[in-house]
């Protein structure tokens, strides 16, 4: 793969993970609404913005072939529950002060999928995917013993993403259709929700100033744009950079969790990050060595 190719898809795929790392700033400045409420705009703004773009590219036929084929509709309902559960999840946990325990949901992602993909399609583990596993798990019952209480922002955050990311991968439906589809779906009960708000006289919109309208118009760009240039990127570029890029999103939230916000990292919940810090570490190391391998063995095949 040439450096014309891995450069532009490298930055495309770097910028993705940078501006999920960095969404908490953002919806920290709609600390005053109701995370139910952020979500449910982010849903229509989403629907609004990914419709008018696949207008504008001429793919609106891909969305027709989703609809009309049962089974990826129904993959795609199942997603789209998964993902306004994370959603609404995610931004209250951002705007309640747990960021750190955000961070720590995203870091847990790809451990969780390990489990999904035992459990769900018995897959089985190496032995370095069965220690990482093991380590996130010792981290979890730190936590459990020194704090008191389960990670249950963390593992809800994790479970909920990570059936997401697996159900996604069984519908053969693109990115950006997909997440029009998904909208969709939960399209219909966010707006009414958000008329509900509005005829109570407290919704968001209209209620908080121009600045405050705005950003939840804009909800839809933020997630929108990060997914166009994350599919732009991942067909750039290989599934180990990929991987090794994936981390910038918790890294960033968790320097935003102890620098920006104050969060108290704490001697359980310090353990219990490197524990899964280093499970992740091992997970990917041998992600990236079983790829090489695979490599290798096709280039010996050629």
């Amino acid at each position: 793969m040439s450096q014309k190719q891995t450069g532009p898809g490298l930055a495309a795929g770097a910028f993705s993970f940078l501006c999920w790392g960095m969404l908490p700033l953002y919806w920290r400045l709609l600390d005053g609404v109701a995370a139910l409420e952020i979500s449910c705009h982010r849903v229509v703004w989403s629907g609004v913005l990914t419709g008018a773009l696949l207008l504008a590219l001429g793919r609106m036929g891909e969305v027709r072939k989703a609809l009309s084929n049962r089974r990826d509709l129904g993959l795609l309902a199942v997603s789209s529950a998964m993902i306004g559960v994370n959603w609404v999840l995610y931004i209250w946990a951002v705007n309640n002060g747990h960021v750190l325990d955000a961070s720590l949901g995203y870091y847990l992602n790809p451990l969780v999928n390990v489990v999904l993909g035992m459990a769900v399609f018995r897959e089985r583990l190496n032995r370095p995917q069965a220690v990482a596993v093991g380590l996130a798990a010792c981290g979890v019952a730190v936590q459990l013993v020194g704090v008191g209480s389960l990670p249950w922002i963390a593992l809800s955050l994790a479970v909920s993403f990570g059936i997401y990311g697996m159900v996604r991968k069984l519908a053969a439906v693109e990115s950006l259709p997909g997440l029009f589809v998904e909208t969709a779906c939960l399209g219909l009960p966010a707006a009414g929700y958000l008329v509900w708000r509005a005829s109570q006289g407290v919704g968001g919109m209209g209620g908080g100033g121009l600045m405050q309208d705005i950003l939840l118009v804009g909800a839809g760009v933020v997630t929108t744009l990060p997914l166009l240039t994350f599919a732009f990127g991942a067909r750039r570029i290989s599934l180990t950079t990929l991987g090794v890029l994936q981390y910038i999103s918790p890294t960033g939230m968790f320097v935003l969790g102890i620098l920006v916000y104050g969060e108290e990292l704490g001697l359980a919940r310090a353990v219990t990050f490197a524990l899964i810090w280093a499970g992740v570490a091992l997970y990917t190391v041998d992600g990236a060595m079983r790829l090489r391998g695979l490599a290798r063995q096709a280039a010996a095949n050629r």
